[in-house]
């Protein structure tokens, strides 16, 4: 399944290794999810997995952005969207969304309103959608 992931659901993943997103992790692992994402996305990535705060090892957050790269679907020249959102850094995700017309998973589902198009998954949803084939 293709889908753009949000940060949160990594962090989660990271954080909570027997939680909902740390099995969207294991499902990227296993090849049934293939992350879209953006440079922008990507940088988002890394900063956010290298705060202090989340202590997670700097090999760890290296040899997961490298398979987001190897594995992963970059896509450059994204259109930028013409709706504002509450937190600007959210664009990326929904703008990529918006524009392959995949599903966006996020554990942050008000901080994007709804966009013809783009399914707004919770992780559990994703899961689900994933079990399904779909």
């Amino acid at each position: 399944m293709l889908a753009v992931v949000d940060t949160n659901v990594w962090v989660s993943a990271f954080l909570t290794p027997g939680g909902n997103p740390a099995q969207i992790l294991a499902a990227f692992r296993a090849g049934r999810l293939f992350p879209a994402y953006s440079s922008d996305i990507e940088d988002e990535y890394l900063e956010v997995l290298s705060r202090p705060k989340f202590r997670l090892d700097a090999g760890l957050v290296a040899a997961f952005l490298r398979r987001i790269r190897a594995e992963g679907r970059l896509v450059q020249d994204i259109p930028p969207l013409s709706i504002a959102l509450p937190d600007p850094d959210d664009a990326p995700f929904l703008a990529l969304a918006c524009h392959l017309m995949c599903p966006l998973v996020t554990g942050n589902p008000r901080h994007f309103p709804p966009v013809a198009g783009v399914d707004l998954l919770s992780p559990v949803d994703c899961l689900k959608r994933i079990a399904a084939g779909r």
